[in-house]
C-alpha cells in the first residue's frame, strides 16, 4: 500500500522548492540536500491546501515557485550606506580605484520577468482546466450512477410485470389442460 504523501517546502534564493513525498527523508533526497534542512529550520511541512495542490499533482518532483514580486525583493534588501573610513580600513579605501562615471546600463530583466510570468500564467490556466475537467468527470459519474439506479428500478418493475403475466399464463394453461382432459 502506498504511503500518504505530505508536502514539504524549503527556500532556494527568491523561490520556494516544494515536493510531495512520503517522508522528510524522501523530501531531502528530492531536493538533493546533504544536511537535514528540517533540523536547521530551513524546511517545513506545508498544510496550506492551495500551496499543496501542484506538488501533489506531481509527486516526487521539485516544484519551484517565486516568492513575492521584484519590487518586494528590492524593498527587502538592506540599505548600504557608505561607511566612514576607520584607521584599519582607511588605507585600504585609498587603494580602491574610483568608479567610472560612464558605466554601461545594467541589463534589463524585463524579458526574463515576462517569460517567468508567462510560465506562471500558463500553469494557472492548466490547473484551472484540470479542475474543470475533474468537475465534469464528477458530474458524469453522478449522471451514470443515476442512470444505473433508474435502470435497476425499471428492470425490477418490468420483471415484476413479467412474473405476473407468467403466472396468468400458467394458470390459463392449467385451466386449458384441465378442460382438455375432461
Amino acid at each position: 500500500m502506498a504511503r500518504k504523501l505530505k508536502v514539504f517546502r524549503t527556500p532556494i534564493g527568491f523561490h520556494d522548492a516544494y515536493v510531495a513525498a512520503p517522508s522528510r527523508k524522501a523530501a531531502l533526497e528530492a531536493w538533493g540536500a546533504d544536511a537535514d534542512l528540517f533540523a536547521r529550520g530551513m524546511a517545513e511541512e506545508v498544510t496550506d491546501v492551495t500551496l499543496m495542490e501542484e506538488p501533489l499533482a506531481h509527486p516526487g518532483e521539485v516544484i519551484r515557485q517565486i516568492r513575492g514580486t521584484l519590487d518586494q525583493h528590492m524593498a527587502a534588501l538592506p540599505s548600504n550606506p557608505r561607511r566612514e573610513p576607520t584607521e584599519k580600513t582607511g588605507a585600504a579605501l585609498l587603494k580602491i580605484k574610483p568608479r567610472r562615471t560612464t558605466r554601461e546600463p545594467r541589463p534589463s530583466r524585463s524579458r526574463l520577468d515576462q517569460a517567468e510570468q508567462s510560465i506562471k500564467e500558463a500553469e494557472q490556466r492548466h490547473h484551472a482546466a484540470r479542475r474543470d475537467l475533474a468537475a465534469r468527470e464528477e458530474a458524469l459519474r453522478k449522471e451514470r450512477q443515476a442512470l444505473e439506479v433508474d435502470r435497476d428500478q425499471e428492470r425490477e418493475r418490468l420483471e415484476k410485470a413479467r412474473k405476473g403475466q407468467e403466472r396468468k399464463y400458467r394458470d390459463a394453461m392449467d385451466a386449458w389442460r384441465d378442460a382438455q382432459a375432461d
